[in-house]
């Protein structure tokens, strides 16, 4: 085996497991459930930053384990923590390499990575579709009236916006 082959094995090894990734942590409280569904039956509450084990993935919700216990929260709600990342040096990227073999120094770099698919509605869908009074009543109840909204503004030191949203020549 050459030189050459061992580190293409390397680095296609080193990109697989950076994909591989089963840990994540809750980035707030939130609902375990005992399926992937808003009106399931919630198991606990996990609070945030608990360290959960990733073990399915489905539409906008992810099936975990946390402390034992297996259930589903919001994709949302998860944060997946970076791979380390090796440091640079001036030897020319020779720092990466050595670091990527297990030499040297890595420091590790906070990020968030989230991804999530979201499809929109059919036809069909919008056919088949029952109004549900009841969260229809529940989201009326989150309106906020015209000075509320202007005093959260003012607090929250928001500015006004023009958006011009007849971008690309959609109106």
């Amino acid at each position: 085996m050459t030189l050459r082959s061992i580190l293409a094995a390397l680095l296609l090894g080193l990109a697989c497991s950076a994909f591989a990734q089963e840990q994540a942590f809750t980035n707030r409280s939130t609902e375990l459930k005992d399926r992937g569904d808003a009106s399931a039956a919630t198991l606990r509450t996990l609070p945030a930053d608990t360290e959960v084990r990733v073990l399915a993935r489905g539409g906008g919700w992810t099936r975990v384990e946390a402390g034992g216990q297996q259930g589903w929260v919001r994709v949302f709600h998860l944060r997946f923590p970076a791979v380390a990342q090796a440091g640079t040096d001036s030897s020319g990227g020779l720092s990466s390499i050595t670091s990527a073999l297990g030499f040297g120094r890595q420091r590790t770099q906070q990020a968030t990575i989230a991804t999530t698919g979201i499809r929109g509605l059919s036809q069909e869908d919008l056919k088949n579709a029952s109004p549900d009074e009841a969260e229809l009543r529940r989201m009326h109840s989150f309106r906020a009236d015209q000075a509320s909204a202007e005093r959260f503004a003012r607090e929250a030191k928001l500015a006004a916006q023009n958006v011009d949203y007849s971008e690309g020549g959609r109106r």
